[in-house]
C-alpha cells in the first residue's frame, strides 16, 4: 500500500466524463517475425501474463479516501483479471489509416474504470491498407491513467511488455506478486487525519527548499540571464474553451535524419526546437485558413522530466514544465526556428534557476480536497470560457527505443500515434516521439473544436516540408564553398610571382633615371597602372 503524491493525485482529482485523465499510444506490429508467421489473441494474452512481474503498474489499483480528504493509495488488486484489461477488435474493410484513427479516438475517449488497475490494451486487427505497412499487421491501442505514469515511466512499461529479439521466453525470475486487502473507510480516514497533522511540517520543509530557487531566479533576472517577456502570455484561441467528451487523433511521421538536418538553419538548435517550430508553422497555417490567427505568438506547455536514475521504474509523475512560445505569428520557417530557439533557451534558463525538481516537490503538499473542489468548479461553471489559460496547447517530447523491439514475437513497425489527455481550456495537445529512424508528431483534439484532423495533419506535413526546403537551401552554399578554395590558392600563387618580377626589374629601374629619363618615365607609368587596377579591384571584392 503506497500513497500517491500531489501531481499524481491531481490527475485523479481532474478526472471527469469529459476529461478522462489517461495517456496512450497506437503501436503497429508485423507478425511475420513471430513463430509460424502469425500471432493469435491468446498468444498475446499469454505473453503479457508471463511478463507482468516486470511492471509495477499492471496489477495495482487506486483506493480513494472518503470525500477526497487525502491523496489516494495504490494497492495490489485482489480481483485482478487480465482478460478484462486486454480487449480485441477488428477494423471493417478496407482497414485503412483513417479507420484506425477513428477507432483509436473512440477507445481513447472512454474513461477507465478506476476501481480496477487503470490501464487497457485493445488489440486491433484488419490493418490491410494502413499506409506502407504490410497486410496482416495488427495494432495495440493502449490506455494508462496519467496518475500511474508519465512519459518516461511509460517507456519503462513498454520495455516490460517487449523484447529486443523475437523470442517470447518468459523472464527467469519467479513471480512473487501477492494481492492486498482493500482498506476500509475508517482506516483511510485515520491515515488522512494523521497526514493532515504532518502536512504543515511538509509544507514548511518544501517552502524552505524553494527559497534558494527563488533567490537564484531573482539573481538571474537582475543579471539578465533570462527575461520575463510578454511572448509568454498566451492569446485567446479556439482551442482554449470547454471541451466535449469526443476526441480525434491524427499524426504524421518524418525521417529522423531529416528532422536533424533542419538544424542546418540553426546548428545550435535542438531537435525539440525543430519540432516546436513545425507545430508553430502548422498552427499558423491552420488558423490562417480559419481567419482566426492571433497577432501574438501562441504558447505551449512543455513537460520536463526530473526523474532520477534511481526512480526509473517508479510509478507516477516526476515532471516539471516550462512555457515555450511557438512562433505562430511568423510565416517564415527560418525566422520561426530562430525565434523558437531563443525563447526556449530563455525558458530553460528560467526553469533551471527556479529548480525544476523544486517545482515538482511543491506540488506534493497541495491538499487534494481543494484540488478536487477546484477542478469540479472549473468544469461545472465553464470557467474555461471566461478565464485565460496559462498556455494554448501542450508539446511533450518522449524519446522511443533506437532499435526494433518485439511483442509476442511480432516486430513493432511504428509508434504511429501517441494519445494524450485533454481538459477544459485545453482542446489540443501534441506528442513528439521517435522510434528507430522515424520521428512522429501526433495530436489529440476535442472533435467539436477540431472537426478536420486530416487538414491539421496536412498542415504539420506542409510546415515540415517548408523547414526542410529552407534547410536544404541554406546548406547548398556551404556545400559549394569548398569548391572555391582551389581558385583562391591560384590567385595567392600568382602574387609572389608578380612581386618577384618587380624585384628583378627594380635594379634596372634604379639605373634608368641616370641614363634614359624618357624610358624610366614610361616604365614608371606602366608600373603604376597595375597598382591602380589592384586598388580598384579591392572595393569590388569587398562589396
Amino acid at each position: 500500500m503506497r500513497q500517491l503524491q500531489g501531481m499524481d493525485s491531481s490527475f485523479v482529482a481532474m478526472e471527469s466524463p469529459n476529461s478522462p485523465m489517461h495517456i496512450g499510444s497506437v503501436l503497429i506490429y508485423n507478425p511475420a517475425t513471430a513463430p509460424g508467421g502469425f500471432v493469435r489473441f491468446k498468444d498475446i494474452l499469454k505473453f503479457i501474463e508471463s511478463r507482468m512481474q516486470l511492471s509495477k503498474t499492471m496489477r495495482q489499483r487506486l483506493v480513494r479516501v472518503p470525500f477526497d480528504l487525502d491523496y489516494p493509495y495504490w494497492i495490489e488488486d485482489p480481483n485482478f483479471d487480465l482478460e478484462y484489461h486486454v480487449r480485441h477488435v477488428a477494423l471493417p474493410k478496407p482497414g485503412d489509416w483513417r479507420q484506425l484513427c477513428i477507432q483509436a479516438a473512440r477507445v481513447h475517449a472512454r474513461p477507465l474504470d478506476l476501481n480496477r488497475p487503470p490501464w487497457e490494451f485493445t488489440v486491433v486487427e484488419g490493418l490491410d491498407n494502413v499506409r506502407d505497412y504490410p497486410p496482416g499487421c495488427f495494432a495495440f491501442v493502449t490506455k494508462v491513467h496519467h496518475a500511474a505514469i508519465d512519459g518516461m515511466s511509460g517507456i519503462d512499461l513498454m520495455e516490460a511488455l517487449h523484447t529486443v529479439t523475437p523470442s517470447t521466453a518468459p523472464p527467469n525470475t519467479p513471480d512473487t506478486w501477492k494481492p492486498e486487502k482493500v482498506p476500509g473507510p475508517v482506516e483511510l480516514l485515520g491515515k488522512s487525519y494523521f497526514n493532515a497533522i504532518l502536512n504543515p511540517l511538509k509544507q514548511a520543509q518544501v517552502a524552505a527548499q524553494a527559497v534558494p530557487g527563488v533567490a537564484s531566479a531573482i539573481k538571474g533576472l537582475v543579471a539578465r540571464e533570462f527575461k520575463l517577456s510578454t511572448d509568454m502570455v498566451p492569446p485567446r484561441t479556439r482551442f482554449n474553451r470547454t471541451i466535449s467528451p469526443h476526441r480525434v487523433v491524427e499524426g504524421v511521421s518524418f525521417p529522423l535524419a531529416d528532422m536533424k538536418s533542419i538544424r542546418a538553419l540553426l546548428p545550435q538548435a535542438k531537435v525539440n526546437d525543430v519540432a516546436i517550430a513545425i507545430i508553430g508553422g502548422a498552427l499558423n497555417k491552420y488558423l490562417t485558413s480559419k481567419g482566426d490567427l492571433p497577432k501574438s505568438t501562441m504558447t505551449a506547455m512543455a513537460p520536463i522530466s526530473v526523474r532520477s536514475d534511481g526512480e526509473k521504474g517508479d510509478m507516477g509523475n516526476q515532471v516539471a514544465a516550462m512555457v515555450a512560445p511557438l512562433g505562430t505569428h511568423l510565416a517564415d520557417p527560418a525566422e520561426r526556428l530562430e525565434y523558437v530557439y531563443s525563447q526556449t533557451s530563455n525558458s530553460k534558463a528560467m526553469t533551471n534557476a527556479l529548480g525544476a525538481r523544486t517545482m515538482t516537490e511543491v506540488s506534493k503538499v497541495n491538499p487534494l480536497f481543494y484540488m478536487a473542489l477546484g477542478a469540479q468548479l472549473f468544469s461545472r461553471i465553464s470557467l474555461a470560457h471566461k478565464v485565460a489559460m496559462p498556455f494554448n496547447t501542450v508539446v511533450t517530447n518522449v524519446p522511443g527505443p533506437p532499435i526494433h523491439i518485439y511483442s509476442s514475437g511480432a516486430r513493432m513497425e511504428s509508434m504511429a500515434l501517441s494519445l494524450i489527455c485533454l481538459t477544459d481550456g485545453l482542446g489540443l495537445a501534441h506528442v513528439v516521439q521517435s522510434y528507430v529512424d522515424e520521428a512522429y508528431i501526433s495530436f489529440t483534439a476535442c472533435r467539436d473544436i477540431m472537426p478536420d484532423p486530416e487538414f491539421y495533419s496536412q498542415c504539420l506535413q506542409d510546415s515540415f516540408d517548408e523547414l526542410l526546403s529552407a534547410a536544404k537551401a541554406a546548406d547548398e552554399p556551404a556545400n559549394k564553398a569548398p569548391a572555391k578554395k582551389p581558385a583562391a590558392k591560384k590567385l595567392a600563387a600568382k602574387k609572389p610571382a608578380a612581386r618577384k618580377t618587380a624585384a628583378r626589374k627594380a635594379p634596372a629601374k634604379a639605373r634608368a633615371p641616370a641614363k634614359r629619363k624618357p624610358r624610366s618615365a614610361t616604365k614608371k607609368t606602366m608600373t603604376s597602372k597595375p597598382k591602380s587596377k589592384t586598388a580598384g579591384a579591392s572595393p569590388k571584392e569587398s562589396k
